[in-house]
């Protein structure tokens, strides 16, 4: 059941997302062949299948893991143009379940421990740092090199604090970026970690269709295409996954400004996007 509300967004009200946020946590692992936190979610099969079809079971060597805050697999269906740059490097995509409450800090825990809020302890808006195992903890074990690139303040660049990886914290999504772009260059870590809240800031102050809002959504698709293409030059010869992840979506509310954490389609059906490459 699909209809347009008044204000312009896209209502799914009786649809649910089969596949779910938590699954990223296996997944990854599984395609770079090292063990994941114990009690996380099967990995996605979609993901695997497709990953061994095209590297004939063979582990992937390298991860761009770009993450964007609040882009609601709606935005996708009704503004798909604005998200080319995505599509056209992008060997699958897959509509994909938030969790609950759906906020930032929730979401991306579970992202990446693989848990259910109640499991891995992040229940609201909240920033702790994680005690339970992540996929970074996971990796270090492994002997593989993991790096976060986050704004400082933001969920990402708290929650999973003071384990034995390298963190860059920056003052812009821009600076981010550039950092990054610095980093896949090097090629010194297996694991890379982008987050761009720019759309979240953005759609909250003045809505999700705002002018302002979808030139935010079309820097993080622009921002996201950059730093594949870099990766791909970077890590020619590796075989690499590069993915563009949000962590919810978000509605519109009274008096034109954005929001989310509801149980409601808008808030918690997203749009992810994987590349193969090697």
């Amino acid at each position: 059941h699909i209809n347009q509300d008044l204000k312009g967004t896209t209502q799914m009200d009786e649809i649910r997302c089969s596949l779910c946020i938590s699954q990223i946590c296996r997944t990854v692992t599984e395609l770079m062949g090292f063990d994941a936190p114990e009690a996380a979610a099967p990995a996605n099969s979609v993901i695997l299948d497709a990953a061994d079809r095209f590297f004939g079971g063979e582990r992937v060597e390298r991860a761009l893991l770009y993450n964007p805050d609040a882009v609601a697999l709606w935005l996708y269906m009704k503004h798909t143009e604005l998200f080319s740059d995505v599509v056209c490097r992008a060997s699958i995509a897959l509509p994909t379940l938030s969790v609950m409450p759906s906020v930032t800090p929730v979401c991306f825990a579970s992202m990446y421990t693989g848990l259910m809020p109640e499991k891995h302890g992040i229940m609201s808006y909240t920033k702790p740092v994680l005690r339970v195992e992540t996929i970074f903890d996971s990796a270090i074990k492994a002997g593989k090199k993991p790096i976060i690139i986050s704004t400082e303040g933001d969920s990402i660049s708290k929650i999973f604090l003071e384990r034995d990886m390298d963190y860059i914290i920056c003052e812009t999504p821009d600076e981010c970026n550039m950092h990054a772009e610095r980093i896949l260059r090097e090629d010194k870590h297996d694991i890379v970690v982008v987050y761009n809240g720019n759309y979240d800031g953005t759609m909250h102050r003045y809505g999700p269709e705002s002018e302002e809002s979808l030139a935010a959504l079309t820097h993080n698709a622009s921002a996201y295409a950059k730093l594949h293409d870099i990766a791909d030059e970077a890590w020619t010869g590796r075989r690499r996954l590069c993915a563009f992840l949000p962590d919810h979506g978000c509605h519109e509310i009274d008096g034109g400004c954005g929001s989310h954490g509801l149980d409601m389609a808008e808030d918690m059906n997203i749009i992810h996007f994987f590349d193969f490459g090697k």
